[in-house]
This record gives structure tokens, C-alpha cells and sequence, in this order.
């Protein structure tokens, strides 16, 4: 696979949704063939420094946010590095550097999306970071147990039935629906399929943009069913609860060397894709998956 050209935005327009480690793997592997990539990223996140900054500042949670910059920025950037270097010291401790970065961007700008594109400038990212919304929102869940509220809450919940927001319908950024409309390849995950997938699509305007795009839409499968989210989940299971929140794709991908598939209403693309230590997506493996889904 060779990228298609350098700088000055070239290649296809791809547009990756969902949160944490998972949508950082798939930037990581998206920006090796293409310059023109935009991440829209899950802002539910009420936990650990992200949730102390959101508290303290009112401001949406940086955490997911500094590890796509990160994902997209040079290779080796010093400046990278050290927006995930973690402090232990006192009133610091277990912030992130890029946390702090952030929230201090945020709060003196007043609009996080000015705050992304100012950090993606210092971290010179090629492509976009931008929040599924501009405004902070706490995750709701209806679970077999009831209603559960929080993030981290829903994260530990098992038997999900639906995820919702709170507000119902908070502001999505004017660039992110933009970003949907222009998309070769919209790319739905890896990641916790409720608390970060579903927390950023299930925003009424991204998940209304991305059915309307006339992108090829991928969801991505973990590689493996999550404790205790997602336990026993087949495939189809989480194509379904994709479609039970009125989010629509064209394509599966998936490793069916550490989960079931099942039978699933949409094409499913069945390939090898975790490392050798089979715990994580090899970032070679995806980027040639989702750069011969696009032809």
C-alpha cells in the first residue's frame, strides 16, 4: 500500500468517530494513506482527569481529544510525547500534560473547536480533531439493572439495552457535519461500543449526517468482546445495537480469530488484524483493510 500524495490535503476524505484507544488506532492507521482525515470524537467522559478538568472548568473532557492529536501528529514529535506525559505530584497528579494544554485552550478561547485547531497547529497534525459536541454531555443508559447515568457507570454496566445523552440534543460543530457530508470513508470505531462509538454518534446531528452521507460507512469491531460492556457479543450483536440507536453502515470489519460473527444484516469483511500479541489492532493490517474497501 502506498500513500496516495503528500501534503497540501491529499488522498481520500476520511472521516473516523468514537473515543479512547480505539479511535486513536484507527487515526494512527488511516493517516498513512491519506492527509485529509477528521476525527469526531465521544465527549461523555466523566472520569479521571478528563472528568476532574470537565468538573473544575465546565469545559468538554480533553482526554479522548489529546490521544487522537497525538495519533495524528509527527511521528517522533517531542511535543507529542510530551502531551502524554502524566504527573504524580499533588494537586497534578494523574493529569496528563496535553489534559492541561487543552483545558487551558479551551477556557481562555471559550470554543473548543478554535482550542482543537490551535493544538493540532502546535502538534503539527495533518487532518482535524474535532468533539461530537461543543458542549459537555453525560451518558445515559437503560440496562436490564435500570437506568444508569455516567460514563464510567455505563462502562461497568453489563446488559445495555440503549444509550442516550443528556442534553438530548447538544450542538454538534458546524465542521463536523461538514467533514460527514464530503467523506469517501466514514470509519465507526474500534472502541467500547456504548461508551465511546455509540456516546459520539447517537448526538442527534452526527448520527442524522452520517446516514446521510453517501460514504462507504465501516464499522470497526473490537477485536474481541468487552468485559463488561459488550460480554458475550457476537458481531451481529453489535451491528445490532447499532441499529437499534438508527446508526446505518455498509460494511463490517472484523477479526473473527477472537470473536464470533454471527448473522449479520450487512456485509461483513472477515480479515487478520491484531498484533502478534493479539491485544490490540496492528495499524498495517487496518490501514490496507480500509484503503482496499475504498478501491
Amino acid at each position: 500500500m502506498q500513500r496516495q500524495g503528500g501534503g497540501g490535503g491529499a488522498g481520500p476524505r476520511v472521516v473516523a468517530i468514537g473515543g479512547g484507544h480505539g479511535l486513536a488506532a484507527t487515526l494512527r492507521a488511516v493517516r498513512t494513506f491519506t492527509d485529509r482525515v477528521t476525527a469526531i470524537v465521544a465527549v461523555a467522559d466523566d472520569g479521571g482527569s478528563s472528568g476532574r478538568l470537565r468538573e473544575l472548568l465546565h469545559i468538554i473532557p480533553p482526554g479522548d481529544l489529546r490521544k487522537c492529536l497525538i495519533a495524528l501528529a509527527e511521528p517522533g514529535s517531542p511535543l507529542a510525547t510530551a502531551f502524554d506525559y502524566r504527573f504524580d505530584q499533588e494537586e497534578l497528579a494523574g493529569h496528563a500534560l496535553g489534559n492541561l494544554v487543552l483545558a487551558g485552550l479551551m477556557d481562555a478561547s471559550g470554543d473548543p473547536v478554535s482550542a482543537l485547531d490551535e493544538a493540532c497547529r502546535l502538534l503539527g497534525v495533518q487532518g482535524r480533531v474535532l468533539p461530537a459536541s461543543t458542549e459537555p454531555v453525560v451518558l445515559k443508559a437503560e440496562a436490564a439493572c435500570g437506568e444508569v447515568t455516567g460514563q464510567v457507570a455505563v462502562n461497568g454496566t453489563d446488559h445495555i439495552l440503549r444509550v442516550s445523552l443528556v442534553p438530548a440534543d447538544p450542538p454538534a460543530p458546524p465542521a463536523a457535519i461538514a467533514a460527514l457530508a464530503e467523506a469517501d470513508q466514514i470509519v465507526l470505531g474500534p472502541g467500547s461500543l456504548f461508551t465511546s462509538v455509540l456516546a459520539a454518534v447517537v448526538v442527534p446531528q452526527i448520527r442524522e449526517a452520517v446516514n446521510a452521507s453517501s460514504a462507504q460507512r465501516v464499522y470497526l469491531c473490537n477485536l474481541r468482546p468487552q468485559d463488561t460492556e459488550t460480554a458475550g457479543y457476537d458481531v451481529a450483536r453489535h451491528v445490532s445495537a447499532l441499529l437499534a440507536h438508527g446508526v446505518e453502515v455498509d460494511r463490517v470489519v472484523c477479526d473473527s480469530t477472537g470473536i464470533a460473527i454471527g448473522a449479520t444484516p450487512v456485509p461483513v469483511v472477515d480479515v487478520p488484524l491484531a498484533k502478534s500479541n493479539g491485544l490490540a489492532h496492528d495499524p498495517a493490517r487496518l490501514a490496507q483493510t480500509l484503503a482496499d474497501l475504498l478501491g
